[in-house]
């Protein structure tokens, strides 16, 4: 609530005349190349935090569909997850797990990339250059002309109670090609592995997660199965700070949709930056 909300109605209107007369004064000093500063800082004018619809517009362009390509089959496309791109635009960042089964190559078929609105896709080639299957990140390269790339950020400075956004496609194409965006509060940073009661719950998954663990992002947002490879983003400027990789799941796994827990986790993006920084030393 805008706490002059708070104040009687008469001082109401003087502090919004008051601050309009300064809003017009810093203007001035401005244009004269002279800014107000003592006048800002009386009366508490700060630079406004960008509208997150605003920020969305530069973000939703740099995000696409990931999935398979098969000239063969109906449908030909087949929309798997969510991904976005990075560099200079002919890179895709998504989620290792998406790209586990292997294609069937007698049939022609490709890893691809999604673009477009509603059902008007354009689907684009994809190789598989990079994954690191630990921490469940997967590199494509595109041919052609590049994407919007979003920009990556610094996760190492996030902090718990901050909210973020993702963009992705929660139910594959289902609702079409239309990325949707969910705000997601920061609600841990926690351990990628939580000590197991007994032997019996170890498997290979956990087995590597106590050998390599590191710190994931838990947010209090519903995701859904197509979110996985959804850059986690941040209002004001936009900068990736994770990648949406898993949902805690209640039951069995068709309860991720049928019955969603409303927590999600993510990747942190210091580990795309490695991945990034590791496959380019390949390429040099």
């Amino acid at each position: 609530m805008n706490k002059m909300s708070l104040l009687p109605p008469g001082l109401y209107r003087i502090c919004v005349a008051l601050l309009d007369h300064v809003r017009r004064l810093t203007a001035q000093s401005v244009s004269k190349r002279h800014t107000s500063w003592p006048l800002i800082m009386l009366f508490g004018i700060a630079p406004a935090h960008a509208d997150v619809a605003d920020t969305l517009l530069s973000v939703k362009p740099g995000v696409v569909g990931v999935g398979t390509f098969n000239p063969t089959s109906s449908p030909r496309a087949n929309l798997q997850g969510t991904g976005f791109a990075v560099l200079d635009g002919r890179y895709v960042v998504s989620c290792a797990h998406i790209f586990s089964k292997p294609l069937d190559t007698e049939k022609n078929e490709t890893h691809a990339i999604l673009i477009g609105r509603d059902r008007q896709v354009t689907v684009r080639p994809a190789r598989l250059i990079a994954t690191d299957k630990a921490r469940d990140l997967a590199l494509l390269k595109i041919e052609g002309d590049p994407l919007p790339a979003l920009k990556l950020g610094d996760s190492s400075g996030v902090r718990e109670g901050w909210q973020l956004y993702f963009t992705g496609y929660p139910i594959g194409s289902v609702l079409g090609l239309n990325p949707s965006t969910h705000r997601a509060g920061l609600a841990a940073v926690i351990p990628i592995f939580t000590p197991l009661q007994n032997a019996a719950q170890l498997t290979a998954r956990t087995l590597r997660q106590a050998k390599d663990a590191y710190e994931v992002f838990e947010l209090d947002a519903i995701a859904y199965p197509g979110n996985s490879g959804s850059p986690v983003w941040h209002p004001d400027s936009g900068e990736v700070l994770g990648v949406v990789n898993s949902v805690y799941v209640k039951g069995a796994k068709e309860a991720a949709l049928s019955a969603p827990s409303g927590i999600t986790y993510a990747i942190p993006v210091k580990y795309v930056h490695q991945l990034l920084e590791q496959a380019q030393a390949k390429t040099r």
